[in-house]
């Protein structure tokens, strides 16, 4: 089951169909190796050339059909955090000594939970933000390895999600680093004319002030680095063209009777690349291609040695840890008790 036909939306899937269906979803999750939100699979499927976004609804639902009647497991799909419980409490399984055994052994690490000013001495200050969700998963393991703050827009962000990333970019600047914004987003005419007004969009909030008295931050040095989806980067990997500039609505920015069709932006986008676009879950669907993409631009900044310099300022942190430990004698301390733990003695 591959072709467009075979995946007719328009009509409600048979069992048989749904099942083909899965079958096809299960397919694309193991070659892309992490889960997709809802909203993600729609940008795969058309990416493959299956539907267009005017369909992105039945597909959505076609999906949580499948989650529904057990043909897909029900977590298949990447829930939003702002959607999952809190205060949500398990028993602990452990008996007391195990747990005394636990929190001794972290004790005996306790500079791993520790965070240090990693950005003292760096010439940039790095924060990333991208429009999809799955793109925040693809890049968020290699964000935590350089310290880089990374959220999702959803398009176009909202006041306080700008107002917190440009609070903590007036921080690095007031300690002398230079500010650098990474951002990754549809190659279509809103994901350039979005990566286009970032600046503006913080310019716009420069003026507000924080229950704390923190003020706003003046976005005039900001460094923006559009990082991808980029003309040149499609073209070299090859990713997915998309033969239309149909919108969510279902209407085609490309048509003359679209109303936003003359707009100047619109019109240039035509000139330069015509009536396709490239959305950014084709990273997604190339996850090669999509993981090489974050660490080159933070090279770009950061250089080839950021890791060994970070690793280095993590074991100068570490060293009054074990100093600690060694002149108070509390690694004898810890080493007698967990012999006790191994005895059986709690």
């Amino acid at each position: 089951m591959s072709t467009a036909q075979e995946f007719d939306l328009k009509k409600r899937f048979s069992r048989r169909q749904l099942e083909a269906f899965a079958a096809y979803l299960n397919q694309i999750s193991r070659r892309v190796g992490f889960k997709m939100s809802s909203r993600g699979w729609c940008y795969a499927l058309e990416q493959n050339g299956l539907i267009d976004k005017s369909q992105f609804d039945r597909v959505e639902n076609a999906v949580n059909r499948c989650r529904r009647d057990g043909l897909v497991p029900i977590d298949f799909v990447a829930e939003e955090d702002a959607r999952r419980f809190s205060g949500v409490e398990k028993p602990t399984e452990s008996s007391p000594g195990a747990l005394f055994r636990r929190n001794l052994q972290d004790l005996e690490h306790l500079e791993d939970f520790y965070t240090p000013r990693w950005w003292d001495g760096e010439i940039y200050y790095l924060q990333c933000i991208v429009e999809k969700i799955d793109l925040k998963t693809l890049f968020e393991e290699t964000c935590r390895e350089f310290h880089i703050p990374i959220a999702t827009s959803k398009g176009w962000s909202s006041m306080l999600q700008r107002a917190e990333y440009a609070r903590r970019f007036a921080e690095a600047e007031e300690a002398g680093l230079e500010c650098v914004l990474l951002y990754c987003g549809d190659h279509d005419p809103d994901g350039l004319r979005i990566s286009d007004t970032l600046r503006s969009n913080l310019e716009d909030l420069a003026g507000v002030f924080w229950t704390d008295g923190a003020s706003g931050y003046d976005p005039s040095g900001l460094r923006i680095d559009r990082f991808g989806l980029n003309r040149d980067f499609i073209d070299e990997h090859r990713l997915s063209w998309i033969d239309n500039l149909v919108t969510g609505s279902g209407k085609n920015l490309a048509s003359p009777s679209h109303p936003n069709n003359r707009l100047p932006y619109v019109q240039a986008y035509l000139g330069d690349h015509g009536a396709r676009k490239c959305e950014a879950n084709a990273l997604v669907v190339n996850p090669e291609a999509g993981r090489d993409l974050m660490p080159e631009a933070i090279e770009r900044w950061l250089g080839s040695d950021a890791q060994e310099r970070f690793e280095a300022r993590r074991e100068d942190f570490a060293r009054p840890f074990e100093r600690f430990r060694v002149d108070t004698g509390l690694d004898t301390a810890i080493a007698e008790a967990l012999e006790a733990c191994d005895k059986g003695e709690y």
